[in-house]
């Protein structure tokens, strides 16, 4: 087997990856592997913006106390203020490496309003924020000699020596197999929202890294706490394209089939509620009224919408929808994931060797509902704190008092049919997973739906690993990891989700529908023995 040899490996080519590249470049020689090519993911497709408190009427403990309160009483608020004062720092870099956002007629940054923020502090490049992020990113990130980047390369297994991460195995984009040796590892895989029948996410977002970790050994935390964003496009045959709630932020609202406004039904503030709620509220509208719930924009002004909105207005255009008159129907998606693998204020995880940063990780700093436009902050300012970092010491991360492990859960399957069972013939496609976590662990849950679940997840990863004894080409192997990494993040996140028994930010039981505080205030945090197997 082919082995390479490098300081920093980064897996992931998102925001988060491409600014810690950027920091490790004077340490040392990195080598970035991604899955698809390096402008693919979820970073190119965030339209509303990137928060961060430069408005005159805004301040870091403002922003941080907004984040705190979208994170219903579970966000870790040393890594929120962390988060709201470097990320002003890592913004203004943005601005000063040529980041076009667009701007007012006095020359600053034009800020945008998002739901639950209390002021405008997102900054925006029309509605393709993230695509021009990277796109300053990535410039930078091929001027560098230091770093090298490998497309198309499926991340099998993280190398384990003496209890520490020393790198990567991995499949090429020829299905041979080859490793790459470094002396510290970034997880930077972005999120698992095709894990969901209706998400946001694209293709490559099926939660490797979070798999990988927890193959690994290392702890996970919070995956229950999936948001669903409320307004992706909802017209049949149509991708679920997001329709970004900077529109909101502009005036648009939300109405029922009959025209009529109703976000004030379900809460004080409307259609700038937070996420989970409106998301929720959109479906007892809909189930209340037998009919779609839509988007409407007609009553602002047409140029400037169509303007300020051009990607959304041209998808729209595409099935036969005018953004600025007719009415857009819209509907959940599952958009990210605030759990992750656990990571501290400087993306070490408890493994030594091996950190992780943006979507991928779990700091805390969301809790148990992420602020809108956080997201592409989370992997900047993170992503920057892991380079730092990475050429140090390699401790792992401290356990924080908030955290509580819960017992250790074997690997999806593990435990085996019962005795005298046998399996069956069948076998789950991952459109079939999909439309299960959809209807059991997406926005409503019940013990009987996630347990259903549960079983369903366990037969499924053993029927994978019945099929992975027959197989035998790279191709094949990478096949089957891609849909083992599907199947392991699913059946956390239905695991997490059962052992919850209460309502907190976007995890909501309808057999507990309260929030716990006595009970329930803290991460929960699974971990298994590493897996090593070749």
């Amino acid at each position: 087997m082919a082995t390479d040899r490098t300081d920093f490996l980064i897996i992931g080519s998102g925001i988060a990856g491409l600014r810690a590249a950027i920091g490790l470049a004077a340490a040392g020689h990195v080598i970035i592997l991604t899955k698809a090519e390096a402008s693919e993911g979820n970073t190119g497709y965030a339209q509303g913006g990137i928060a961060a408190a430069l408005g005159d009427d805004d301040s870091p403990a403002l922003h941080a106390a907004d984040t705190i309160r979208a994170g219903d009483g579970l966000c870790d608020e040393s890594a929120v203020r962390v988060l709201v004062e470097q990320g002003v720092v890592y913004v203004r870099e943005l601005l000063e490496w040529g980041a076009r956002f667009d701007r007012g007629s006095d020359g600053r940054p034009a800020l945008g309003r998002e739901a639950a923020h209390t002021v405008r502090r997102v900054l925006h490049a029309g509605d393709a924020t993230g695509r021009e992020i990277g796109r300053v990113l990535y410039q930078r990130v091929r001027a560098l000699g230091a770093v090298s980047t490998i497309n198309h390369a499926m991340v099998t297994e993280l190398l384990i020596d003496d209890g520490t991460v020393s790198g990567a195995r991995y499949i090429d984009q020829r299905g041979g197999t080859r490793e790459i040796r470094a002396r510290a590892t970034l997880l930077a895989t972005g999120g698992a929202g095709q894990v969901f029948r209706e998400t946001t996410n694209p293709s490559v977002a099926t939660g490797d890294g979070v798999a990988l970790a927890f193959r690994a050994g290392a702890r996970i935390a919070d995956l229950e706490f999936v948001q669903f964003h409320p307004t992706a496009l909802n017209r049949v045959g149509a991708p679920r394209f997001l329709i970004s709630e900077a529109l909101r932020g502009e005036g648009a609202r939300l109405v029922n089939k009959r025209g009529e406004p109703f976000m004030t039904r379900y809460h004080a503030d409307g259609d700038l509620a937070p996420r989970d709620v409106v998301a929720r509220s959109i479906v007892r509208e809909m189930d209340r009224t037998g009919g779609l719930v839509f988007l409407a924009v007609a009553h602002l002004d047409a140029a400037y919408i169509s303007n300020r909105f051009p990607t959304i207005a041209a998808t729209c255009r595409g099935v036969g929808l005018d953004l600025a008159r007719d009415p857009i129907p819209v509907g959940p998606a599952a958009h990210y994931m605030m759990g992750g693998v656990e990571s501290d204020q400087w993306g070490r995880t408890s493994r030594p060797g091996l950190f992780a940063a943006g979507e991928a990780a779990c700091t805390g700093v969301h809790g148990a509902n992420r602020l809108a436009s956080n997201s592409l902050l989370e992997g900047l300012v993170f992503g920057a704190r892991a380079a730092m970092a990475m050429p140090g010491p390699l401790e792992p991360a401290e356990e924080k008092a908030d955290r509580r492990r819960m017992p250790a859960p074997s690997a999806p399957g593990a435990s085996g049919l019962p005795s005298g069972h046998t399996l069956p013939a069948w076998r789950m496609s991952l459109t079939d997973v999909r439309e299960l976590m959809w209807q059991c662990a997406g926005l409503f849950r019940t013990r009987e739906g996630l347990a259903q679940a549960i079983e369903r997840l366990d037969l499924a990863c053993l029927l994978e690993r019945e099929e992975r004894s027959r197989s035998s080409s790279g191709t094949e192997v990478g096949k089957y990891h891609r849909r083992v990494s599907l199947l392991t993040v699913a059946r956390l996140i239905a695991g997490a989700a059962l052992r919850r028994e209460e309502s907190r930010g976007a995890h909501f039981r309808e057999d507990f529908p309260e929030r716990d505080d006595n009970n329930w205030r803290f991460h929960a945090v699974d971990q298994q023995e590493p897996q090593t197997g070749r």
